[in-house]
């Protein structure tokens, strides 16, 4: 039998590096995977319960990795499932590839079932490079640009294939006009900024006497740099949720996550510098950062187009965060601790206040609790996924990240439905760490409990079978209702934000895996170190209160108002909101 187009893909997908794809079949891919069939397993392929949760599983496969993240998916619903997943991945600059069918290529045009126009489908999402293949011999340069581009500009690429081509006999393109022969290979250059800039940016810093740093997800894999220049300038630290990771959290001057899912010790790191280091972050909300004119600051990145976006900078820095680090430091001067001592204090009182609000009693489980009896449980390099919604606030503010452990979540797109996937490729791509999915009620009624059956199907083949889900069970679409209450000013809408009781727990023992189901506090802690015990996954459910409120570093007057508002107006769970929030304000109040 000739080769087909079909397998030449997978060869060159293969030559590129690529062992993993994630997707669902469907006719109008069948010749990729008739291909993938006969490969010999040169790449595995994973069987998702939906398309959109294999892109998921493309970005936090390139987000765990550093490797292009690939997915596939059939024509027509199969191709449009995508979507989502593939947002994620570019507004966090990940660089993934999707592969889809198209029908063939005689009846484009003709209304055919399940033809849509997929180039213009994918024109924004893969806008760097979508191309549709119309002969055998273009395929070739199809996937080696696809894959360039993608990890060179760190974003979303497509190839579109009529399913006649995939079968079709493969041709390599002929020597003559009209042709492309293009060839496999990349790696990333050494990107440093010009050295006087590198002089402007040291002068700024080394007149500042108050010095902030902001990482994000840049920032990853440039701690040893970022702590150097960091101690040489005694700074403080905050970090933007993607960049979670890129600091340990038991350094005393890591003042933790910044912005509405913030700390106070970062609030104030903000409002009190003279000099802002900004590395590696496009973090969004300007009214966490500086006021204008208040801080000299200096941005490092990689892409130009995220430099004096969020704030006017004063130096930018178009480079690698730990490549320009180390060229930063030898000029930078060492300054005294007494800044730094001040921001180490808060943070002591801010641990100190974030237990007390952890323990703080609630009906029946004080969601704060979970994520604080998590930390000092977590296994040395586990990584940790979080969803959207109100776990993330207790993600980004009661996890202690420890040196080589990993994290991240759905950060641009902020899409509910991640944590599962992304947990499940992070497993594929270290099988041997252990891996956390913190996920509320919500999002896993919305798509992530039929992921656990994908967990099912593979989990035999995981070198350590440490993977646990806890799910949130406080049958609310609980940040959704506290936006209405506090930046609306409406009460609870039950139409829209109540959601079923489902004993999660339960279906997890049905399909296979391990259940542990929790409703008091004081089981917790066994109950993490159980399920991190277990030898096959754990979805570990808690029923915790809606009525806790996650509050802001700081309280405006306006949200103020608009809370009293939704209670004026009368909100559904009117008396749960005031105990609720009486607890957490109290447990503010630090001993004298």
């Amino acid at each position: 039998m000739s080769r087909t187009v079909g397998d030449f893909l997978v060869s060159r997908l293969h030559a590129w590096g690529v062992r993993r794809l994630f997707g669902y079949p469907g006719d109008g891919i069948n010749g990729v995977f008739g291909a993938l069939n006969r490969a010999d397993e040169k790449i595995a392929f994973i069987q998702t319960r939906h398309e959109e949760m294999a892109a998921f599983m493309a970005a936090a496969h390139a987000k765990f990795t550093g490797e292009i993240g690939v997915c596939i998916a059939t024509s027509g619903p199969g191709a449009s499932h995508l979507i989502t997943g593939l947002y994620d991945a570019r507004l966090d600059h990940q660089p993934v590839l999707a592969i889809v069918g198209q029908q063939a290529r005689t009846a484009l045009g003709g209304h055919y079932q399940q033809e849509l126009d997929l180039l213009s489908v994918f024109k924004d999402v893969a806008g760097d490079f979508v191309q549709q293949a119309s002969h055998p011999a273009q395929v070739r340069h199809l996937v080696d640009r696809a894959v360039r581009i993608a990890l060179a500009n760190r974003t979303v690429t497509a190839i579109i294939l009529p399913n006649d081509l995939q079968e079709m006999p493969y041709e390599e393109p002929p020597r003559e006009h009209g042709t492309i022969h293009s060839g496999v290979g990349y790696r990333a250059p050494r990107c440093l900024p010009c050295e006087a800039d590198l002089d402007a940016a040291a002068e700024i810093l080394n007149a500042g006497e108050r010095v902030a740093i902001l990482v994000g997800a840049g920032a990853l894999g440039a701690c040893d740099e970022v702590i150097a220049v960091a101690d040489r300038l005694q700074a403080g630290a905050a970090k933007a949720l993607l960049g979670k990771a890129a600091l340990p959290d038991d350094l005393p001057w890591v003042t933790g996550s910044i912005g509405l899912l913030g700390t106070e010790p970062s609030w104030d790191l903000m409002r009190d510098c003279d000099t802002l280091l900004m590395i590696g972050s496009g973090f969004p909300y300007s009214e966490f950062l500086p006021a204008e004119d208040q801080a000299k600051a200096v941005q490092i990145d990689l892409k130009p187009s995220m430099l004096s976006l969020r704030y006017p900078m004063d130096v930018n820095l178009v480079g690698d965060a730990s490549e320009t680090l180390k060229a930063l430091l030898p000029r930078l001067r060492q300054k005294d601790g007494k800044w730094r001592g001040k921001i180490e204090a808060k943070v002591a009182d801010w641990w100190t206040l974030l237990e007390k609000r952890a323990m703080a009693a609630a009906n029946p489980v004080n969601p704060q609790r979970v994520t604080w009896e998590l930390s000092p449980r977590l296994p040395d390099r586990a990584i940790i996924t979080s969803d959207s919604g109100s776990c993330a606030n207790w993600y980004a503010r009661d996890v202690r990240m420890r040196r080589g452990m990993m994290g991240s979540l759905s950060g641009g797109l902020a899409s509910m439905g991640a944590a599962v996937p992304y947990a499940i490729a992070a497993k594929f791509a270290h099988p041997d760490r252990p891996i956390i999915g913190l996920v509320g009620d919500g999002a896993m009624q919305m798509n992530n409990m039929a992921e656990l059956i994908t967990v099912a199907k593979y989990w035999h083949q995981w070198q350590d079978p440490r993977f646990v889900i806890c799910v949130f069970n406080n049958e609310d679409l609980n940040q959704v209702t506290w936006e209405q209450r506090i930046i609306e000013g409406d009460p609870k809408f039950n139409a829209s934000q109540q959601i079923p009781d489902v004993p999660y727990h339960k279906f997890a023992e049905l399909i296979g895996l391990r259940g542990i189901f929790v409703d008091d506090p004081e089981q917790l802690g066994n109950a993490w170190e159980s399920a991190l015990t277990k030898t096959r996954p754990v979805l570990l459910e808690v029923k915790t209160d809606p009525e806790v409120p996650a509050l802001p570093p700081h309280i405006t007057f306006k949200q103020m108002k608009s809370m009293s508002e939704a209670l004026l107006k009368g909100d559904p769970h009117e008396a749960g909101i005031i105990k609720g929030t009486v607890r957490q304000i109290l447990s503010a109040i630090r001993r004298a």
